[in-house]
Formats: C-alpha cells, structure tokens, sequence
C-alpha cells in the first residue's frame, strides 16, 4: 500500500479491533432475516461512533446516516451481514459455534470492514454531504436488498451513488478488481417435474418412463449454450439434481429436474429460457410423457454504471498504485443482489482479493474450509475512507 498512514494514523495499529471484531461475528453465523445478534452489533457501534441509526428495514437491515456541512450529495456504501447452512470445517479458532451454519462468503468481514470504514470516517474524515452505511441482510438467495428497497431504503435515505465490495480468492490478497457494465450474472432457478406412467422394469413396453425422458433432457438442455447462445456472449445451463425412482426394478411414475440458470445479458436470459420451454415441452412429448416447468427468477444481472467505477478506479490507483488495481477485470458468473440497487442508483461493485493460488485466503468461497482474510481489512476501510472523501470533494463524479 503507498501509504500505511491514513489520515495521521496508523491502520495496521488500528485494526486489530475489527479482526476481532471480524472472528467473533464469524464465529456466531447467522442466516437470512436471522441477523438480529450481527445486526444489534452493527446498530451499536454506529451510535456510538455519532450516527443516526436505523434499524429494522428489511426485518434486520441497519442504516447508519452521518451528515455533514450543507451539502445536498449523498452517497451510500453498503455491506452484507448473513451466514450459509454448511457446516465449517475450517479448524480455526473463531470457528463457527452454531452446528451448520458458517460464514462461508466472507459476509462477516464486509461487515467488519465496513464498520472499521465508519469509525475511521467519523472520527478523521471531513466532507460536506450525507453519507449512508447500508448493512443489508439476507444476500444470500433471500434478496435481502429488494426486502429493504421494499421499506423505502432510497426513499428515506436517498443516495446520488452506492458502491459496495466482495472478497475474492484466487486473486492476491489485498488487489483491487474493477469492471465497468454487465459484471455478474443474473440468477434463475427452474423446476422441471415430468409426469409419466411407471411400471415393472421388465416390462418396460407397459409404461411411459420419466427417468429415460430425463435423462436424455439433461443431455439435451447442454446444447443450450452451446448451440443457441452467441459464442461471444456467456450463459450457463446447470442441471444440478434429478430425483427420480427408489428401486432397480420400478420405472417411476415422475422425475424432477433441478436447474440454475446464468447469464449476463438480458436478451440472452429471454432467449435461454424460450428455448428451455421448447425444449422440455418437445422432448417430453418424443417419450410420451407430460412436463411442467416452475420458472423462479432469481437476481438480475449486475451492471456497474461507467462514471462511478472510473470514480472508485481513481481512487483505488491513488490509495494503492496502479499495479495493485485491475481496472478492467473479468465477468463473473456468480450472482448479487446488489445488482437490484444498481437498478434504482448508479454506483459500482469492485472486488478485493482474498489470497491468490495456494495460500489460505484461495480456498474458494462456499466452501466448508473457507475464511476471510484479515489482512484485507485494512486496505478495505482505507478504500472506503478514501472514496468519501474523493466523492464528495469533486463536486461531480469522475468520467
């Protein structure tokens, strides 16, 4: 980092807080709409550091308000709070303490990080504007950010740009990602059940077999991507179970399929699912069987807006020099829900590395061995300190 001092004070000195800070709410996971303990922490140490506090949008969403001068510009910067259900194996020792349920994604130190950011602010940071801290819950699957769009969240504290930030592994510990546009993937998640007539399984002619229909949909669902999606664009068809039959020598009555749908562009999201309807509809009708389909769409793709990921580039170049920040990195085919405030305020969502390849931070995220990495909340905080301070310096947002 090309300056360890921030704002007069050491953060390597500082920090060690919030790594606690860090371990303790990993080791007291909390899933979707359940975050009250991560939450009441949150609201707390806001208040005491001079916000205003809000709590209870999106049933345990926190947003912490500190204005300063008279200026009009707000600006808000938004963390996760939720765990999964997967069991920790990690071995560490602020492992989770609750059977099942993990910090599996790094929520807790996006919280921690983002808390550390809100001390360091209010205390060391001037600016003239609004500032709004958004803890959200329930990203994981739950759609956490439409619950608190839905209880006014831009309507009672209005934001001119919102940014957030994930942790990445695989990508070196503390290096800062950026795209401009479509960044990650929208989300569907589809049910396909096939009604057919079971049977004996020696006399096979007497039925109508559902798990022959969906063994050849499966294989016939890949040429989705492969011949109906542009080559240059990306999606991804996964059939991620098939429940059919119990027995070797029963052909069952139905089978149901699975799947999860990504893409990162809406016209390919309406064409993957036209021709996933044609497609179970005619191969169900080649075995002689009935298909239905529950189409559930998921989280939308997120865009991030040109003029503020060029503002957080600048910033991020500034703070850590141009050979720690990728200001063009990939798409991602992981989804957010922070795609849906995206759709209602321009702002960016940047990534951090976690650890590259074959240190801890790499485990990847989902996974029962993963951890955040500490070392990456500092350059974290000062990243936030910095972008409020560049934002609401210049007046208008970089170009």
């Amino acid at each position: 980092m090309h300056d360890s001092i921030y704002l007069g004070h050491s953060l390597t000195e500082r920090v060690g807080e919030f790594i606690r800070l860090r371990r303790d709410i990993h080791a007291q996971p909390e899933l979707a709409f359940e975050e009250h303990q991560t939450s009441a922490l949150v609201a707390s140490k806001l208040k005491a550091w001079g916000y205003e506090v809000e709590t209870g949008l999106g049933r345990t969403g926190v947003v912490g308000t500190l204005r300063r001068g008279r200026g009009q510009r707000s600006l808000g910067l938004r963390a996760d709070m939720d765990a999964l259900p997967i069991a920790e194996a990690s071995g560490l020792p602020w492992a989770s303490q609750r059977a099942g349920l993990m910090h599996a994604c790094g929520h807790d130190g996006h919280t921690a990080t983002l808390l550390a950011a809100a001390r360091l602010i209010a205390e060391d940071v001037s600016f003239d504007g609004v500032l709004h801290l958004i803890f959200q819950p329930a990203e994981e699957g739950a759609g956490g950010a439409v619950q608190m769009m839905a209880d006014g969240l831009f309507e009672r504290f209005p934001c001119d740009a919102v940014f957030a930030l994930h942790n990445m592994p695989g990508i070196e510990s503390g290096r800062f990602v950026f795209r401009s546009g479509p960044t990650m993937a929208s989300s569907d998640n589809v049910t396909i059940t096939l009604k057919g007539m079971g049977g004996h399984g020696a006399f096979p002619h007497q039925t109508r077999d559902t798990l022959v229909a969906a063994s050849s949909l499966v294989m016939a669902l890949q040429t989705v991507v492969s011949r109906n999606v542009d080559p240059l664009k990306t999606a991804v068809v996964t059939v991620g179970a098939l429940h059919s039959g119990q027995a070797n020598n029963v052909i069952p009555d139905d089978a149901q399929l699975e799947l999860s749908i990504r893409t990162l562009d809406d016209d390919v999201r309406k064409l993957v699912r036209r021709r996933i309807h044609d497609l179970v509809q005619l191969q169900a009708q080649s075995y002689g069987v009935e298909a239905s389909i529950d189409w559930r769409e998921g989280y939308a793709v997120l865009v991030n807006s040109p003029a503020e990921t060029a503002l957080a580039v600048a910033v991020a170049t500034d703070l850590l020099g141009p050979e720690r920040v990728d200001a063009n990195g990939p798409m991602f085919t992981a989804s957010e829900d922070f795609a849906f405030m995206l759709q209602k305020v321009p702002g960016c969502y940047l990534f951090v590395g976690n650890g590259g390849p074959g240190t801890p931070g790499a485990c990847a995220v989902h996974n029962p061995g993963y951890d955040f990495n500490d070392d990456i909340i500092a350059p974290g905080a000062a990243f936030w300190c910095r972008l409020v301070q560049t934002y609401f310096q210049s007046g208008a947002v970089i170009g």
